[in-house]
């Protein structure tokens, strides 16, 4: 059984609940994969890329995720890891066969040893059907939100929580909140007049 590196252990430490660390070791440990931490990207809490001529494919995720957040995704990339193994590209990438690797994968860990009770009751809920995205899922992305290191009270406001035609600021930038679609909302840049669909999930500063 290979060994993890000491970066993968570095990264293992310092980005994930400490209760959840063998268990993350023990998955890498049963099917190795390359694993990198990226700056935040705005599209993507993290990614799995198979690559039909690597034998190890390669996971990453965001830097700037709370040891929840970032365990949680890590499952979700590990699960792909695994369908990908399994089923080659023979399969819906969140089909049926993601969904039952990544309810078996992610199980062990929900307990109150590993996630605080306010995320695990909507984490439950959230893995009965889970989704391409746990950014979805609103109610569960707020509870997880709390343990989020960088919030303050300017820039707590999920988009989706203020009224709309408010004005907000995102990215130094000042939009109208327009109609809902989905899991995005459509927004008007003020200074273009442009109009963006972004997540109701965003975090933004409202503008009074």
């Amino acid at each position: 059984m290979p060994s993890p590196s000491t970066e993968l252990l570095r990264l293992y430490q310092t980005h994930l609940p400490k209760n959840a660390i063998p268990y993350c070791v023990q998955l890498w440990e049963e099917s190795p994969f390359h694993f990198f931490v990226k700056p935040p990207r705005n599209t993507k809490l993290g990614d799995f890329r198979y690559r039909k001529d690597r034998s190890i494919q390669t996971i990453t995720l965001n830097s700037d995720l709370n040891p929840y957040q970032f365990l949680l995704t890590f499952i979700h990339e590990v699960a792909h890891h695994r369908a990908f193994a399994r089923y080659g590209t023979r399969h819906a990438p969140h089909g049926s066969e993601w969904k039952g690797l990544f309810k078996l994968l992610l199980e062990p860990l929900l307990t109150e040893s590993i996630f605080p009770r306010d995320i695990l009751v909507p984490l439950k809920l959230h893995m009965k059907n889970p989704s391409a995205s746990s950014a979805r899922d609103l109610f569960l992305m707020k509870e997880m939100s709390k343990y989020d290191s960088k919030l303050s009270e300017q820039s707590g406001f999920f988009l989706a929580d203020i009224a709309p035609q408010s004005i907000f600021e995102l990215a130094g930038r000042k939009f109208r909140k327009g109609e809902t679609r989905r899991t995005r909302i459509l927004c008007e840049e003020l200074a273009t007049g442009k109009k963006y669909l972004v997540s109701r999930l965003a975090k933004v500063i409202r503008v009074d």
